[in-house]
């Protein structure tokens, strides 16, 4: 059961459950996007980073964030649209095999006039890795029912 929007309370905070970012995850992404950057495709470059090792690219902890947000439905208003992303920020690293989840607070609301939306809502997210550190932030912005 989804949350209607005259319910959301502007302070309200979510936890979404976690994912493990895989070898197989960065592959699959390098071959989707077309990004091929060493970084996350060669071990030796890698190795060479000031990481130590490859890493994944910060657009595919974004895309899985925003795949564990849509695991919570139950909790938050039905999503009509991605509407946007402001204030995006990749923090750290996130190497393979480490797991993330995603921390949502609700900070802003506002009502739209739209023929399938009550308005569009605003969560500061924060992707953090098993040691509780932020590797991502940004601000996600829902057209919701």
């Amino acid at each position: 059961m989804t949350v209607a929007f005259e319910d959301l309370e502007v302070g309200r905070t979510i936890e979404t459950p976690t994912r493990t970012i895989t070898e197989a995850d960065v592959t699959n992404f390098a071959g989707v996007s077309g990004d091929f950057n060493p970084l996350h495709t060669s071990e030796a470059a890698g190795e060479a980073s000031a990481y130590g090792e490859r890493i994944a690219h910060g657009a595919l902890v974004f895309s899985a964030m925003t795949g564990l947000t849509r695991r919570v439905r139950d909790e938050r208003a039905e999503v009509v649209a991605f509407y946007g992303v402001d204030r995006l920020r990749f923090t750290g690293p996130v190497r393979l095999g480490d797991t993330i989840r995603v921390e949502l607070e609700l900070v802003e609301k506002e009502e739209r006039d739209h023929p399938t939306a009550s308005g569009v809502v605003r969560y500061e997210a924060e992707v953090l890795n098993r040691a509780d550190e932020t590797v991502l932030s940004c601000e996600l912005l829902s057209l919701v029912k």
